[in-house]
């Protein structure tokens, strides 16, 4: 696995033993920044969920990112992201939280707001439909920020249509056996243009 783009482009990435995290294929992770490049500016805000090695907010940070917070508990995975920060020299512009999504989001909570937030859980476990529960009722991500959810192909994600969910579908990328899902937060009706 490499970095596909910008300053770190080319350089290897180190990724986890074991089959605990599942790292985006090179060519998936291209997709999916071919969809994000315009909306990573110099002053972007990128939460990577469940990092697992980093290789998605680190792409990020070495395409320009401002800023870039990873959040995982895996104490190798930490490790490789921590080897990777190095490797990179992105450390500067990062923050590596050792928690799980749930206590990472709530110490996140009125002090960081993100405008990208990808996540990308362990399949079959609905940790998805959880953190935007949790997103939905927090300022973490600002008003015209983007989820990007990496999902399994038979997950189920039906609820994203009823009336009362926060979020809504704007763009899904799918692939052999998994999809990028793009969401933003629905407009108050008050706030819909005529």
């Amino acid at each position: 696995m490499r970095v596909i783009a910008g300053s770190a482009r080319r350089l290897i990435l180190k990724t986890p033993a074991g089959v605990e995290t599942r790292p985006t294929a090179d060519k998936y992770k291209e997709t999916l920044f071919n969809v994000l490049q315009p909306y990573l500016y110099a002053d972007t805000e990128f939460l990577d969920l469940f990092s697992g090695s980093g290789a998605i907010g680190i792409e990020a940070l070495s395409r320009g990112v401002h800023h870039a917070v990873f959040v995982e508990r895996s104490k190798p995975a930490l490790q490789c992201i921590e080897e990777n920060l190095q490797k990179t020299h992105l450390y500067d512009r990062a923050q590596v939280i050792s928690r799980d999504v749930f206590t990472a989001l709530a110490q996140l909570n009125g002090r960081n707001a993100f405008d990208i937030i990808f996540m990308d859980p362990p399949y079959g476990q609905e940790l998805e439909r959880q953190v935007l529960e949790v997103l939905r009722s927090s300022g973490l991500l600002k008003e015209d920020g983007l989820v990007i959810m990496e999902v399994s192909n038979d997950t189920d994600l039906s609820y994203l249509q009823d009336n009362a969910s926060a979020f809504e579908i704007i763009k899904t990328k799918t692939y052999k056996t998994n999809a990028h899902v793009f969401l933003r937060r629905k407009k108050k009706e008050d706030e819909v243009e005529a």
